[in-house]
């Protein structure tokens, strides 16, 4: 990625202030180390008339694919390499205007020891850009600098100069000029708008980024006239901090038509005392939703299948009305820790008497499974290779049949709802995949249909209007011999 700011001077205000104000000398070039590359600032002109400062970003793709760990995995072979081949290296987005903010850190602050006084001067400024990925065309590209000062040259480039007829990539070439705007409040636009023109970011949205953006925004983003598509892409469209960073913005523009302090509005609410109610973590309520189906469906002989460390198994135990449960996992480690969490070696004889664990592989038809009212895969599918699910489906279903299967797994949409996970990465770094709602229900249907089961979908945790609940869960119940003729007719 490449990006030059040129300024124009006079002997009396030389060019060479630019030098200055970046806090780069424009007698060295130098170089700056990031998680995802290299970056250089280099100065291919420097006089008193002209002074150019060049930012080159060198991206290392192997570098940004192993710092999403995890990410990809069962995914399609072309999803896999656009990890490597793509066009970070080349086109201006989030990781330019991530190595503005932080080799230009003290400039974007208007900050300048030396020169005090420089960092409020406008001065006439010039920055290119040679390739911009504009999604929207160039038309937007002019909607959301022109509104700032900036006069705005913006050239389409062309998918094959050899072959017009295939129309316009969604790279743009791009000049901006001014001569009223400081050079602080040119590096912020650009860092605010570049991430918006890509409409995407290398990096996982959370909720500091609010903070970023009105840090940035501060003077022009709330009476910009596209400042709610600014806000919606800036936050990768996320709606819960969108909307939080337009009712923050338009506080900001209240205060400022009533020449005032924001925190003079903002007043109406006196600060809680009260501690808030943490909320309920999603395996809890998980584990909740399953105790409880499993009570909806009468069972009382249990198998929790891939039970890992025990957990639900423990919950299953406070409950009477299971009166057998069984702890089946391939993980002789994870059966020894599920045996200490739940203190089976000073259990009373009665309540040990309804608890067993065996090692055992889903992939694989087991007689020990048979004649259980219910079995239970809770977050355990998703660990298994595609390819491997058509035997434990075989294994479950087909041979050891209880009446009532129940089967959760993540729903990948809910995923960008999750302010801790990067953006495009799966929630455990062992997830052969992660389904949507679509297709986590159409294998749902196709096993039922193959093996005599009727099931029901049932939300756990929240469920969001746009992108559905964190966790979905099948419930799997065996037809009877009148349900199969009716379904048959």
């Amino acid at each position: 990625m490449f990006l030059t700011i040129t300024t124009t001077g006079t002997p009396e205000r030389p060019a060479t202030d630019l030098g200055f104000l970046l806090h780069k000398h424009p007698d060295k070039a130098q170089a700056f180390s990031t998680s995802y590359g290299t970056a250089h600032v280099l100065y291919p002109e420097a006089d008193d008339q002209r002074c150019t400062a060049a930012l080159l970003l060198e991206v290392d793709a192997v570098a940004l694919v192993r710092r999403g760990k995890g990410k990809g995995r069962g995914g399609a072979p072309d999803a896999a390499l656009a990890q490597y081949v793509n066009d970070r290296p080349y086109a201006a987005s989030s990781l330019l205007a991530v190595a503005l903010s932080g080799v230009f850190s003290s400039a974007m602050k208007g900050m300048c020891r030396a020169r005090p006084e420089l960092p409020g001067q406008a001065r006439p400024l010039r920055i290119e850009v040679p390739a911009v990925p504009a999604r929207g065309g160039p038309g937007l590209v002019r909607r959301l600098f022109e509104p700032l000062g900036w006069t705005v040259t913006v050239e389409a480039v062309a998918l094959d100069t050899e072959f017009p007829e295939w129309g316009d990539s969604r790279y743009v070439r791009l000049l901006l000029e001014s001569e009223t705007l400081t050079l602080a409040e040119a590096l912020r636009h650009l860092y605010v708008l570049l991430p918006v023109l890509d409409d995407a970011k290398h990096y996982w949205v959370s909720p500091d980024e609010v903070d970023k953006l009105l840090r940035a925004g501060e003077g022009w983003l709330p009476g910009h006239p596209e400042q709610k598509l600014i806000t919606s892409r800036y936050l990768s469209r996320r709606w819960s901090l969108t909307r939080e960073a337009m009712e923050r913005l338009e506080l900001v523009r209240l205060a400022e038509a009533d020449d005032s302090e924001v925190e003079d509005i903002d007043n109406a609410v006196e600060d809680e005392t009260e501690a808030e109610e943490k909320p309920t973590p999603l395996a809890v309520q998980r584990r909740d939703a399953i105790v409880e189906a499993l009570g909806a469906a009468g069972a009382a002989r249990v198998l929790d299948l891939g039970c890992g460390q025990g957990q639900l198994v423990q919950a299953l135990l406070k409950d009477a009305r299971f009166t057998e449960i069984v702890g089946v996992d391939v993980s002789m480690r994870a059966l020894t820790i599920a045996s200490r969490r739940l203190k089976l070696d000073r259990m009373g004889e009665r309540q040990a008497a309804r608890v067993t664990f065996f090692q055992g592989s889903l992939a694989y038809t087991d007689k020990r499974l048979k004649g259980y009212d219910a079995a239970v895969l809770s977050e355990v599918i998703e660990h298994l290779d595609l390819p491997r699910l058509p035997a434990l489906e075989y294994a479950v279903f087909g041979a050891a049949r209880p009446r009532t299967v129940l089967v959760t797994t993540p729903n990948v949409e809910y995923n960008v709802r999750w302010d801790s996970l990067p953006a495009g990465h799966v929630r455990h770094g062992d997830h052969r995949f992660e389904w949507t709602r679509e297709e986590f229900r159409a294998w749902a249907h196709t096993v039922a249909e193959r093996h005599g089961y009727g099931v029901e979908f049932v939300p756990v945790g929240p469920d969001d209007p746009e992108v559905g609940p964190p966790t979905q869960m099948a419930v799997f119940r065996t037809l009877t011999t009148h349900e199969k003729e009716a379904k048959a007719a």
